[in-house]
């Protein structure tokens, strides 16, 4: 079996086992314009450096013609085939004549805790992964490229990165002993560096409501990394009252809703449903949602009586330019959990709601100064006086009794068997949790934090 077929074989496995799996993105490829300081590859009789204080291994995949090469303490060039280098006098090529020599850049900026640095196997259109969960968990599967080069910095302290397994230069390592072998030899120490450790355990995610990603300690870190190229600082969030889901570095607008659940809930199917009988409509088209267990903060527990330490975090994040789709898409969910969730396995669902725009929508339009606040407050006065007239209007013809009214206990009854709504079924789902009916439509009140306890059929509004 070839290595497509194997690494096929290995990713099927780890679906089985609910073993989620992560790629390393960048690599140290000669050919690679981004891995050059100009971004670009040199160009024919170029001088090229190459960091001396530095390790590092690079594949190079076609020939190239140079007129000077200053190699590093310690590396490798691994050649492909047909790959190579010959002389060329740097006179003969004008594009070469002026400028500094093309310097390959430090490969030793890549670092393991860089969001920025690893893509998910199981993306799919409309989710996303909150930035602690972008780095690769304690239950993931990691996958190094087999066709490229590759330096990885273990992290700026001696902490221990733990991870399910490790696949890198065609092997899988599942036990410490067999990785520490790698790591301590030649090839491995081209490709890892740094104070930190790696270490694999065998043990995939059992639990069929998730794992937490085990992330908290080293958060700081994976947040550092990711603002770098933004000073260190987050940006603004665009709208007033932002969220920051358990998990993000930095503020967001949308809405959050957090789930506690029974032995019966499987994150998965929910997931599944969530994304086919929601996000798959029109409406929703402009969302993107992430969905996964998190630590439930204490205060939170305490407030509101659970007993769990964990939670089912749903965070849908606004990505066009409308707005109040996330908030209509949290009151579908917890309308949708007060019909079945006792079928998913859900036991009660909070939701949580950003504010208006900044610098748009009815919340900016009302505090605008200037001729727009006058003619509100013409309007407003018109209202009033229109209300006065009609009050008076009203009492008037009641006196003249022309005008009477029944109380409310006196009304007449509604007739029996008058409709109250219908169901609209997924009838593509194959799961019986995901074939339960589609939601009707919001009902829900405007306030931006609500509660939901589908065991007594019912939701409230928080204070």
């Amino acid at each position: 079996m070839g290595a497509p077929g194997r690494v096929l074989l290995w990713l099927q496995l780890c679906a089985l086992t609910r073993a989620a799996y992560k790629f390393w993105v960048p690599n140290t490829d000669f050919d690679a314009a981004a891995n050059w300081s100009q971004n670009r590859t040199p160009c024919a009789g170029a001088a090229v450096e190459f960091p001396a204080d530095k390790m590092v291994s690079v594949l190079v995949r076609e020939s190239h013609s140079i007129s000077d090469m200053l190699l590093p303490l310690d590396g490798e060039f691994v050649l492909a085939s047909g790959a190579g280098f010959s002389a060329l006098d740097i006179g003969s090529h004008l594009d070469c004549s002026t400028g500094g020599p093309a310097l390959f850049r430090d490969p030793d900026r890549f670092c393991w805790h860089d969001p920025h640095l690893w893509r998910s196997g199981d993306a799919a259109h409309g989710l996303f992964s909150v930035d602690a969960e972008r780095v690769p968990c304690s239950h993931d599967d990691v996958i190094f490229p087999s066709d490229a080069s590759f330096r990885v910095g273990l992290g700026p302290g001696a902490g221990t990165v733990r991870v399910r397994s490790v696949r890198a230069l065609g092997q899988t390592f599942t036990r410490d002993e067999d990785l520490a072998a790698f790591l301590a030899s030649r090839a491995g120490r081209l490709r890892f560096h740094g104070p930190g450790a790696l270490s694999v355990g065998p043990e995939a995610c059992a639990d069929q409501s998730g794992c937490v990603c085990g992330h908290a300690e080293v958060q700081p870190w994976i947040c550092a990394a990711l603002l770098q190229p933004l000073g260190g600082r987050c940006p603004q969030a665009a709208c007033r009252d932002p969220l920051r889901p358990e998990g993000q570095c930095c503020d967001l607008c949308g809405a959050i809703v957090s789930l506690t659940h029974g032995p019966a809930f499987d994150l998965q199917r929910y997931r599944a449903r969530l994304l086919h009988a929601f996000l798959a409509l029109p409406q929703y088209q402009g969302l993107q949602m992430a969905v996964s267990k998190v630590p439930r903060q204490p205060r939170l527990r305490e407030a509101s009586g659970a007993k769990a330490d964990t939670e089912i975090q749903v965070v849908l994040v606004e990505t066009g330019p409308e707005t109040g789709g996330a908030g209509r898409l949290a009151r579908a969910l917890l309308a949708d959990i007060a019909e079945h969730g006792q079928a998913l396995g859900v036991l009660s669902a909070t939701a949580r709601e950003s504010g208006a725009p900044v610098g748009g929508g009815s919340a900016a339009g009302l505090n605008a100064p200037g001729p727009r606040a006058g003619l509100a407050g013409g309007l407003a006065a018109a209202l009033l006086l229109l209300l006065l007239a009609l009050l008076a209007g009203a009492l008037l013809l009641r006196r003249a009794g022309r005008l009477r009214w029944r109380r409310r206990d006196e009304a007449d009854p509604a007739p029996a068997g008058a409709p109250v709504g219908f169901h609209n079924p997924v009838f593509y789902a194959a799961d019986p949790a995901e074939a339960l009916p589609a939601p009707q439509l919001d009902v829900w009140s405007s306030s931006r934090s609500y509660f939901v306890n589908p065991l007594f059929g019912e939701a409230e509004a928080e204070a």
